[in-house]
């Protein structure tokens, strides 16, 4: 290999570090106290359990466990051990064979629980004592992850800075050999094993089990997973698994799947085979390594067996045979930092909603919109945030009849209108492709938009500004009086549409959301997924747009709070905008029709 492709291949991790670092928003500038403290110890045989307490940034507060071996001559090598989705996160029995295999070895393991699992569940319910949503993980990652998304950032920023503070907290200890510290979880864990390997330097091995595969078969398979397992422009910027792998080289990194898995197996050998043939060209040939065995997704006996052979190699520097033997896990209680079990009724503690919240509302007074003065610099400022080129001309009224573009509005609504008189043109939204592996219908196509670097309400509003363009074009028409009327997700496609094309009479909003910031405020929010663009509010939010549709009728009808109650619409200016009420045995032309009156 000639020096100048050696170099040029050496520089691919630095490159495919800070591509990736921005595709997450970034990475916490500072490294802050971590302020550990251990509230407690017990021994087993042949190591010692602590229970350890960290703060991964200032009052956001990391539930570990550390294991240490006893009876052997230290420093010895170390395992940042990654939970996988559980409720229990680093206690869940599984995971605890893991560690414990590992520190019967001779490693000492920094185990600690992801947010929004084991101790650190973050959605509580105080009242009824237990967590509020579904326990495992999967719905507070989506529920938090969503509001990350809106200030520009992905929760995953927020898993990997604990693994790098983990990291941190290991070079402290005299136990530790800073030199040979690795990484291993499965699932949710691998992906956190994986993130890792591109954003810790430092680590001197990694192991993902039971996450690598490849995106083509992930797409067609099971589909999106976990908001922080869905990074906005990931594929629109062609990166793919492999790169995980590409930013780690030429150090070692062990695949390990299950044949079996939702996580394609067809896709895990495919990426191996391409991250084998990067090794052999940076003359690394064998560093990458890849294990599977026939039997479903999980951190099963023969993947955690694989993995101690794994690190025997890189970090002890031998190679000897592995067999686990019986192991006896501990009570969940036993391993608790915290005296209840939760942080949220013991310390207390900052979350990825309280964090994410604040950063909101850092930027939100600095949003670009309240700089531009002029309407077409905002115009297309929106149009640059979601991605679309149509432009609209200007207009010419004539004779014929109105029109109304419908949008997320049931046909039975809509036939009053053309029974009126008015002619009516469904917005062509698409039908939702059903929801796979347990995830919404909702949140799996907005979370393929995002993948491309694009959203789902950006789709909408296209969908409705061609509408309206059809609709002018009908004869019969009068082209300047086409009104727009979207129900839902689609109400804030319709307030767009109407922002973009200024030949759109009025537009009324029906039972949707009134501003992207009120959903990073509120601690619980349902049915965001179809509205949500990446990085909004560092451009605009939901009532900027009045700058752009009055002094044109707009209406918000029934608006609805993040969670799905009625809002009192105190973000928009009542002098150009009009809340209404529509009372449930009103015939639509009854509440409808002052809307439609020419003005």
């Amino acid at each position: 290999m000639t020096a100048f492709l050696l170099l040029a291949l050496l520089q691919a991790p630095d490159q495919l570090r800070a591509q990736m670092a921005g595709l997450i928003g970034g990475l916490p500038e500072m490294r802050t106290p971590l302020n550990a403290r251990v509230t407690g110890v017990f021994e087993r045989p042949g190591y010692r359990v602590e229970k350890l307490l960290f703060d991964s940034l200032p009052g956001f507060h990391v539930t570990a466990n550390l294991y240490v071996p006893l009876g052997r001559q230290g420093p010895f090598p170390a395992v940042i051990g990654t939970a996988g989705h559980s409720q229990a996160g680093k206690a869940a029995a599984t995971y605890q064979r893991a560690w414990i295999s590992l520190v019967r070895r001779g490693y000492v393991v920094l185990a600690y629980d992801p947010p929004g699992q084991g101790e650190r569940i973050e959605y509580f319910d105080h009242e009824m004592g237990r967590p509020r949503l579904r326990p495992g993980g999967v719905e507070e990652h989506i529920m938090a992850g969503l509001q990350c998304l809106l200030v520009g950032h992905s929760i995953a920023r927020y898993f990997i800075w604990d693994g790098i503070r983990a990291f941190d907290y290991l070079t402290t200890r005299p136990e530790v050999d800073a030199r040979r510290i690795g990484v291993a979880g499965n699932s949710g864990g691998g992906t956190q094993a994986a993130y890792l390997a591109v954003f810790e330097p430092r680590l001197a091995a990694a192991v993902s089990s039971c996450y690598i595969t490849r995106w083509k078969e992930l797409w067609d398979g099971p589909g999106p997973q976990d908001a922080e397992q869905v990074w906005p422009g990931f594929l629109a910027a062609k990166l793919d698994f492999v790169d995980f792998i590409r930013a780690f080289a030429p150090k070692p990194f062990l695949i390990s799947s299950a044949i079996r898995d939702y996580f394609p197996i067809a896709g895990a050998r495919a990426t191996y085979q391409a991250a084998r043939e990067y090794y052999e060209k940076l003359d690394a040939p064998g560093r990458v390594e890849f294990f599977e065995f026939d039997d479903a997704h999980g951190w099963s006996k023969p993947r955690r067996e694989a993995m101690v052979r794994f690190f025997d190699r890189h970090l002890r520097g031998v190679e000897e045979p592995y067999h686990e033997g019986e192991i006896e896990t501990e009570p969940e209680s036993r391993l608790w930092v915290t005296p209840t079990g939760y942080l949220a009724t013991s310390f207390g503690s900052e979350t990825v909603y309280t964090l994410n919240r604040a950063a909101a509302a850092e930027i939100y007074p600095r949003r670009k919109a309240l700089a531009l003065r002029r309407p077409e610099e905002l115009r297309a400022l929106v149009r640059e945030r979601l991605g679309l080129g149509m432009k609209s001309g200007s207009v010419q009224p004539g004779p014929g009849a109105a029109g109304v573009v419908v949008a997320g509005v049931p046909k039975p609504d809509a036939e009053p209108l053309a029974e009126a008189g008015l002619a009516v043109q469904q917005a062509e939204l698409g039908a939702l492709p059903e929801g796979r592996g347990g995830y919404s219908a909702a949140y799996q196509a907005a979370a393929r938009e995002w993948l491309h670097g694009r959203s789902l309400v950006a789709r909408h509003t296209e969908a409705v500004l061609r509408a309206v363009g059809e609709l002018r074009s009908r004869p019969g028409v009068n082209p300047g009086r086409i009104y727009v009327w979207g129900r839902g997700a689609a109400g804030v496609a319709a307030l767009l549409a109407a922002a973009l094309d200024e030949g759109i009479a009025a537009v009324a909003a029906e039972q949707c959301v009134t501003s992207w910031y009120a959903i990073t405020q509120a601690k619980l929010h349902e049915g965001t997924a179809e509205i949500v663009i990446p990085g909004v509010l560092r451009d605009f939010d939901l009532p900027d747009l009045v700058n752009l549709i009055a002094p044109r009728p707009l209406w918000l009808v029934d608006p609805r709070t993040p969670g799905g109650g009625r809002s009192d619409a105190a973000e928009w200016p009542r002098q150009w905008v009009r809340v209404v009420e529509r009372p449930e045995d009103w015939p639509v032309m009854k509440w409808l029709g002052p809307w439609l009156e020419p003005r």
